[in-house]
């Protein structure tokens, strides 16, 4: 099955226009997270849901902008609605049925999707420094365009991927000087798949990813350098 990097999802509003949902912008979920500091105020569920659908209505901003304001959330969708909207904006789950309040649910989700981005709480996530790392990738005139066109998800998992890349072009710059950078910095064996991986791109002759001939066609595109990427050698296995 290939690999996602968030869930997308369809809300039914009442008069049967089906919306799809997606995790939000960052333009947007900084509104959201604003919005939803007052659950934590809530004196009871009724308040909590009433502040949840306000930061439903604020998600519909991007979803659905015909529904301006809680008004016009109150008159197209039921709560279940804004349950599903608060699930897939900003990863909120709401369950009708458990023994803890609303309240107690929605906080317990909310600091639990802040510690996935690397952050204890929405308070103390340092969106500026997240933003800054990955505009580094020179694809944004500016910051407003990268969170209007980026979501949480998208903007970790861009991290990830420039991260890894940057250790594997440090590690490859190691080996030559006949450093184990994986060792040095207390990383784990290279497990199972990447040497697979490293079999399959040097064509059996390399027996780990750490091998220069696993640098090779779409793995050296991918690293940046490599065989077959202005990078030639000379196979001296073979006879003459």
């Amino acid at each position: 099955m290939a690999t996602t990097v968030y869930k997308t999802g369809k809300v039914t509003l009442i008069d049967g226009t089906e919306v799809e949902l997606s995790p939000l912008k960052i333009k947007y979920l900084r509104e959201f997270m604003d919005a939803f500091t007052l659950v934590k105020t809530a004196d009871n569920d009724d308040e909590a849901i009433v502040f949840l659908s306000n930061c439903a209505a604020v998600a519909m901003k991007q979803y659905y902008p015909k529904i301006a304001n809680m008004e016009d959330l109150q008159d197209s969708m039921d709560l279940q609605g804004v349950y599903k909207v608060l699930e897939f904006a900003a990863g909120i789950k709401i369950n009708e049925k458990s023994k803890d309040t609303v309240k107690d649910q929605a906080e317990a989700q909310a600091i639990s999707q802040a510690k996935e981005s690397g952050s204890s709480s929405w308070e103390s996530l340092d969106l500026a420094k997240l933003e800054a790392e990955v505009f580094l990738l020179g694809i944004w005139k500016n910051y407003e365009e990268l969170e209007i066109q980026m979501s949480i998800p998208e903007l970790m998992a861009s991290l990830e991927t420039r991260r890894d890349l940057d250790y594997q072009e440090k590690k490859f710059l190691a080996a030559i000087q006949g450093v184990d950078l994986d060792k040095s910095s207390g990383q784990a064996p290279e497990n199972k798949w990447e040497q697979m991986k490293a079999r399959v791109f040097s064509g059996g002759k390399a027996t780990s990813g750490n091998d220069v001939l696993s640098l090779q066609g779409v793995n050296a595109q991918k690293a940046g350098f490599g065989i077959g990427m202005g990078l030639g050698y000379e196979d001296l296995t073979k006879k003459k």
